[in-house]
């Protein structure tokens, strides 16, 4: 089968059982994804593996608008309301993730799971997982947010919650592997170093975005009364060049579009007609190939004898989550609906988190665990992405910001 033919079949597929899901009233994204599962060729080779393998650059720009938008809701105003309340409770909501998915797998692996004999491995592994629970998919949040027109607190703060997510994630990710290395043999681990380089990844990233977000207003500034058409073709550029800069320096090309959309929601005097615009016109297009194509790229192949610990580790991260944001609401006194139903909107997990075990998977220190690891994560991920958007429209609707 061509490319060309491929990619429609693809849109084609996503859009047909998109539709389907929201007759069934489901929200749509979940039949995006589970088109690209259908698709998959560990499943049922509808698609070639060369034709997966060659979508990753469809997939990073898609990502990107996504992750524009996300950043969009970072307004001053709504964290001047707020923002020391959605910071801590995005803390308390990573970390005890993190602590209860360590706890899980270390009791699972050292008592019932003998797979690994030393004790050693087993905490490494379990570290390892449990710094991949933190961070949640904001494209699957925002989706059902966008598709359900939703409005209000709980929404406001899992999209704002989702967006630190992902730093807090990354932060997290990058300091325990290289303690769970170290548990590996690797020796040599300067901590010094990692945090140096840490610094650097997220710094640069959100320093790229920040200037081409400024670049943006300067041009939207000049061409102030262009038409609708050229707007949409200065943000898309502005939103790869920002993604494609910090992708070819090696930073946290995510952050960087975040960072943008933030810029250009709180400088940008035309911000409000840029996102309605992407909202308007691009927004089905791309959630439809992102989510299809999550699908799609999810090595089935992996999950295989990974069962128990996929289950162990999805409770463990839902418990986690849940603990974390009511914990946090009743320390900050932050409001009944945000206590009880922003959780559900944070179960979601894909993209970043098989991106970030794929790397590890590919470093020689986690050799001998990493199918393991990409088992657990790939199988846990293919459940999160299709409870995720159900679970947050769930708590939208419970919040009383959907119909």
């Amino acid at each position: 089968m061509n490319v060309i033919l491929s990619i429609g079949l693809l849109i084609f597929s996503g859009y047909l059982l998109g539709e389907l899901a929201e007759k069934i009233k489901l929200p749509k994204i979940s039949g995006y994804i589970l088109a690209g599962i259908l698709l998959n060729p560990d499943l049922s080779g509808i698609m070639s593996k060369e034709f997966v393998e060659h979508t990753d650059p469809l997939l990073s720009a898609s990502l990107s608008f996504i992750t524009f938008s996300i950043g969009g809701s970072l307004s001053a105003k709504k964290l001047r309301a707020t923002g020391k309340a959605i910071l801590f409770l995005t803390l308390f909501e990573s970390l005890f993730a993190f602590i209860l998915v360590f706890l899980f797998m270390f009791l699972s692996l050292s008592f019932f799971i003998t797979i690994f004999q030393s004790t050693h491995v087993i905490l490494a592994v379990s570290l390892v997982l449990a710094s991949l629970a933190a961070p949640t998919d904001p494209s699957a949040t925002l989706a059902v947010i966008h598709e359900y027109k939703a409005k209000g607190e709980v929404s406001s703060a899992m999209l704002e919650i989702a967006a630190f997510d992902d730093i807090v994630g990354i932060i997290i990710y990058t300091m325990v592997t290289a303690f769970a290395a170290f548990f590996m043999g690797n020796n040599d681990i300067e901590i010094s170093k990692t945090i140096l380089e840490l610094g650097i990844d997220v710094g640069g990233a959100i320093l790229i975005g920040s200037i081409i977000g400024f670049v943006f207003q300067f041009i939207t500034k000049i061409f102030s009364k262009q038409a609708e058409g050229t707007l949409i073709v200065l943000t898309l550029g502005s939103i790869l060049m920002s993604y494609g800069i910090s992708d070819y320096f090696d930073f946290e090309s995510l952050l960087s579009t975040i960072a943008l959309g933030a810029v250009v929601a709180n400088f940008n005097p035309l911000s409000g007609k840029v996102f309605k615009l992407i909202e308007r016109y691009t927004d089905e297009l791309i959630f439809v190939v992102f989510f299809t194509l999550s699908g799609l790229h999810l090595q089935l192949a992996y999950i295989s004898g990974s069962y128990v610990l996929i289950v162990i580790y999805i409770l463990a991260r839902a418990i986690g989550k849940f603990t974390g944001i009511f914990s946090g609401s009743v320390l900050f006194k932050t409001s009944p609906k945000v206590k009880k139903y922003t959780a559900g909107g944070l179960i979601p997990q894909g993209g970043i988190v098989i991106g970030l075990a794929l790397l590890l998977a590919k470093d020689p220190v986690f050799e001998e665990t990493g199918s393991m690891i990409m088992g657990v994560v790939i199988g846990a991920a293919l459940i999160h992405e299709l409870i995720g958007p159900v679970s947050s429209r769930l708590s939208l609707r419970k919040a009383g910001e959907i119909e």
